[in-house]
């Protein structure tokens, strides 16, 4: 029984998520005390519960203390089986987040599956649709996965209703090196909405045309989409190069501009180009399971974040081998196994 406790390092959901994920592949069990212990409502919400049972229903396996607010759980593993599955967070819980604990383990399984996600898209502290789809999955094809994924409805908080349908074939993954992302082919910046005003997304595109005064001016664009997948609005950032793909996404919220919003997202990536890393930090913190598994591998990346110091620290704990960052005399860092 490999024993956690919630609150170290990062302290977040991320934790449950990646030693749900584990424990399928390992077959060993574990304990999390303080579930979440660094937030704000520290415990279990009910995008980590759901995603607890979508990993317990996949894989077989039982776990104790799974409800809203739980700071303690003891999860069990079966055995992995292949299917059709689906699982809806019931709010605008993150989708991405409940694909992501479930993803490793039916890759890994003996057959296809499919999976239909519905609840949020485009969440705050969660990875959007967009990323998925265009940063992470292209990775772990390259890796030998088979994936595919449609955006059916978009979900925004607080409201949801989003679904996602992804079809999973098993194969093995196979170590890559990722330290080149190669030249720059386009840029674009997308301003999403439902149910709100349209000066907010012109008011966001406007702030980002000043920060990133070298996007040509056919890069900006507006999106509308039906007012009944709203309220929302989120500003997708997305740089593509020869061999990956870069998405920064501020999220609209209450009390904050469309400025505001705009500023931090174009920040974001503008720092991002002028590095010459591989993956941003929030790619860089999806792959480092998938590189685990595979056993092998390198990737360069910015500075990491504790979010990434702590899912490595989790691996090592499952695996034996854990992904470590070395800086490197231009600033990007390479992650490998140790």
């Amino acid at each position: 029984m490999i024993i956690i406790d919630g609150s170290e390092g990062e302290g977040g959901g991320q934790v449950v998520r990646n030693a749900c994920a584990l424990s399928l592949v390992t077959g060993k069990p574990f304990r999390i005390t303080n579930v979440r212990g660094k937030r704000e409502k520290p415990g279990l919400m009910r995008q980590h519960v759901t995603a607890i049972e979508a990993a317990c229903r996949i894989g077989g396996a039982t776990c104790e203390g799974v409800s809203v607010g739980s700071s303690e759980i003891a999860f069990t593993p079966g055995r992995v089986v292949p299917g059709d599955y689906h699982f809806a967070v019931g709010t605008a819980g993150s989708t991405g987040l409940v694909f992501q604990t479930v993803l490793m383990p039916l890759l890994l399984a003996g057959g296809p599956s499919r999976l239909v996600l519905e609840g949020g898209t485009h969440n705050m502290l969660a990875p959007p649709f967009d990323f998925i789809a265009k940063a992470f999955v292209p990775v772990l094809r390259r890796m030998g996965a088979g994936i595919e994924l449609r955006l059916v409805r978009h979900g925004f908080y607080p409201r949801g209703g989003g679904r996602i349908e992804v079809d999973v074939v098993p194969g093995k993954l196979e170590p890559i090196d990722c330290l080149d992302r190669g030249a720059l082919r386009s840029v674009s910046a997308t301003a999403l909405f439902a149910g709100l005003p349209f000066d907010i997304a012109e008011r966001e595109l406007k702030t980002a045309r000043q920060l990133l005064p070298d996007w040509p001016e056919a890069a900006f664009s507006v999106r509308q989409l039906p007012e009944e997948q709203g309220p929302g609005n989120a500003l997708l950032l997305e740089a593509e190069f020869e061999h990956a793909t870069e998405i920064v996404t501020g999220f609209g919220r209450l009390g904050l501009s469309a400025e505001s919003l705009a500023k931090t997202a174009a920040q974001r990536m503008a720092g991002f180009l002028a590095s010459d890393a591989f993956a941003g930090p929030y790619l860089a913190d999806q792959l480092l399971l998938p590189f685990a598994l595979a056993g092998g591998g390198r990737f360069t990346t910015v500075k990491p974040s504790q979010h990434s110091l702590t899912a490595a620290d989790i691996i090592g704990r499952f695996l034996g081998r854990r992904p470590v960052f070395v800086q490197q005399s231009g600033g990007e860092h390479v992650m490998e196994l140790r």
